[in-house]
């Protein structure tokens, strides 16, 4: 009798199984572009990398001194602090100056943008007479005009200390130390020898905007650890970590303070709770808000690590800021960490913006997505809302009109992310996106005991001794370049980092975005974590035509004969592109995680012929009271006034 008969029936469900296995990997793998449309996404990019310049003789740190129960994983308490932001700090009418925090210093620098016609030495910004110490450490920088005089100010925030908000002084002339007064934007004890003493808040991620539609510029301060001193090598053995990988909420909590007032030398703050404090102790690595129904009243959302992130629907009133929760609506095909407010990823950072192109706010998330380690998966939660009208509906019904797109965009993996930015760097009217990518870079790989961690039991994990160690030395995705976002024709976005020449390793945390040098081509620079920061210099020559737009509003404080106004914080502008479509963009008062852009609003047109662009502007004046107008404009960078109309104003 033949035996091959049997022999097959005995080998078909291995055959089959191979088949299904070898159609299930072609599915699964990611898609790639091929070398032609690569090289005609590439051409259309160029930037110069360019040095930051630093004040001389600064320490050059590898790690902090951490509480001794943080001891054996300092590498990873380390993990955290560098920053950037770009702004018009002097007055000039460019955003050509930087504020930095450079993690081997441990200090917050102003210094100016490179190449971009701004010169002065860059210099530390010293809190003193305020109280600080060697277990207080700067982590971000955000511009802004908190007493409304035109000039920008700094707010610091730290681990170790409540933030610490330096007034300008009003001055015109090279920036300087002298330049800002130190003031304290939560007052606290006092103390005969010198020391804080204050509320030990550690803070990683601060959103500013007028949250109560009053005029007034608000700030939303959230913490990572509880209370505690993480960074005092002599501290009392009372710190924790996270209480879970999924589902965290033992952190510092969120503190929302409501401007009341201010004059040349101090602003007033009240401390409201704006947020359920159920939703409010997140581990929030990220803060950001944009305006999503038309009322001009911006939406929060908050980036948590180890479990839930957060969105909240603006309902304040004048006088009273007040967050409700939203969550995503499931389907049936939904895994539970991809529908807003039920992940339990790790919430790195958050950005609004206009990233399909459809004329409104999508957001984008950085996860941890590190292959053959924690891979997790980036968000693109695109605005799903058929007009404001519709999302002002389902946001009061508590649903977020938000579903994730990240693995239809082709966006969804790149690494260890963390802050991320859109900005139009060619000007063809299709945002790009650079995202920070990596954590700890060392030369023995660790993630294997990072996996064991993630499956231990949530009951060990908040204390400190049951963390394999993370030490100087050892590695977690510590050599992740970071990401340059371009769209293809299609939907799909392509990392192109690599083929631009940005193949440095190590990891980075904050992104800035700028036109310094006024040439309408946008810029960039990127903080690294214990490594120097850089800049972008961009040298593209494909550009398309440009309309940027710095939206002032009159200034209540100072004298006669400074900047020309106050920024018009959630402003949003709306243009029609050429061919019919619309983009979306705000003033943006700060968001993100430790990466602040210019407050200038910027827009790529394609190529418009030389027509005027159709704007929709929507602004509150300081009285609170709403407005819309619309303006044509031509090409190029207009300085716009709005007070109960808009109207363009002469440039300084």
């Amino acid at each position: 009798m033949d035996p091959t008969p049997g022999l097959l029936r005995r080998l078909s469900p291995a055959a089959l199984v191979l088949a299904m296995v070898s159609t299930l990997f072609v599915v699964a793998q990611l898609p790639e572009v091929s070398a032609a449309d690569r090289a005609s996404l590439v051409s259309r990019y160029a930037f110069r990398e360019l040095p930051i310049a630093l004040p001389p003789g600064l320490p050059q740190r590898t790690v902090r001194e951490v509480n001794p129960k943080y001891r054996h994983i300092r590498a990873w308490i380390s993990s955290v602090g560098a920053a950037i932001a770009v702004n018009d700090l002097d007055g000039g009418g460019r955003p050509n100056d930087l504020c930095l925090v450079d993690t081997r210093s441990d200090a917050a620098i102003v210094t100016p943008a490179p190449d971009s016609g701004d010169s002065y030495p860059p210099f530390v910004l010293d809190p003193a007479p305020l109280p600080t110490g060697a277990t207080i450490s700067p982590m971000g920088c955000v511009p802004g005009d908190f007493n409304r005089d035109g000039w920008h100010d700094l707010l610091v925030y730290y681990w170790g200390r409540t933030p610490v908000l330096f007034l300008h002084r009003a001055q015109a002339g090279p920036l300087s130390m002298r330049s800002f007064l130190p003031t304290e934007l939560i007052p606290g004890p006092t103390s005969p020898s010198g020391g804080y003493h204050g509320k030990l808040w550690n803070t990683n991620a601060v959103a500013v905007a007028d949250f109560d539609g009053d005029g007034g510029p608000d700030i939303g301060v959230f913490n990572y650890f509880p209370d505690t001193a993480v960074l005092d090598p002599q501290g009392q053995p009372i710190v924790q970590m996270n209480h879970s990988m999924s589902r965290a909420q033992n952190a510092g909590g969120a503190h929302v303070l409501r401007w009341t007032g201010a004059d040349a030398t101090s602003v007033r703050f009240e401390e409201q709770v704006a947020i359920d404090p159920a939703f409010a102790t997140g581990w929030t690595l990220g803060a950001s808000s944009a305006d999503l129904d038309g009322d001009l009243l911006p939406e929060l959302y908050l980036a948590n690590d180890f479990g839930n992130d957060r969105f909240f629907h603006n309902t304040s009133t004048p006088g009273r800021i007040r967050f409700e929760l939203a969550e995503g609506s499931r389907g049936p095909l939904d895994p539970k960490s991809l529908v807003v407010g039920h992940d339990s990823f790790k919430g790195m950072s958050i950005e609004f913006g206009d990233l399909a192109g459809t004329g409104r706010f999508d957001m984008f998330v950085s996860n941890i997505t590190s292959s053959w380690g924690l891979e997790e998966s980036n968000m693109v939660w695109r605005n799903d809302a058929a007009d404001p009208e519709d999302a002002r509906r389902r946001m009061a019904d508590g649903e977020a009109p938000f579903r994730n797109q990240a693995a239809k965009m082709n966006m969804a993996w790149i690494g260890w992310g963390w802050d991320a930015k859109m900005a139009d760097f060619d000007n063809s009217g299709q945002v790009a996106l650079v995202q920070a990518v990596g954590f700890v870079k060392g030369k023995i790989n660790r993630f294997n005991w990072l996996q064991e961690l993630a499956m231990t039991n949530d009951l060990l994990l908040r204390e400190p001794d049951m963390w394999p160690k993370a030490e100087p030395g050892d590695d977690i995705s510590g050599s992740q370049p970071f990401a340059f976002w371009v769209r293809e024709d299609g939907e799909k976005f392509v990392d192109i980092s690599a083929d631009l020449g940005m193949t440095d390793t190590t990891p980075s945390r904050g992104i800035a975005v700028a036109d310094t040098n006024g040439d309408g081509r946008q810029d960039f620079a990127v903080a690294r974590q214990w490594g120097p920061p850089v800049y972008y210099r961009n040298t593209g020559t494909t550009q398309g035509d440009f309309l940027g737009l710095r939206l002032h509003r009159p200034v209540t404080t100072g004298t006669p004969g400074g900047p020309i106004g106050t920024p018009a914080y959630g402003a949003v502008a709306k243009v029609t592109m050429a061919d019919g479509s619309t983009r979306v963009a705000q003033l943006d008062g700060g968001g993100g995680h430790s990466g602040k852009r210019s407050f200038d609003v910027f827009f790529g047109l394609g190529q418009s012929g030389g027509k005027p662009v159709a704007v929709e502007l929507c602004w509150r004046s300081l009285d609170g009271a709403t407005h819309r107008q619309r303006l044509d404009l031509a090409a190029g960078w207009h300085d716009i006034m709005l007070t109960d109309k808009a109207q363009e104003v002469p440039s300084r």
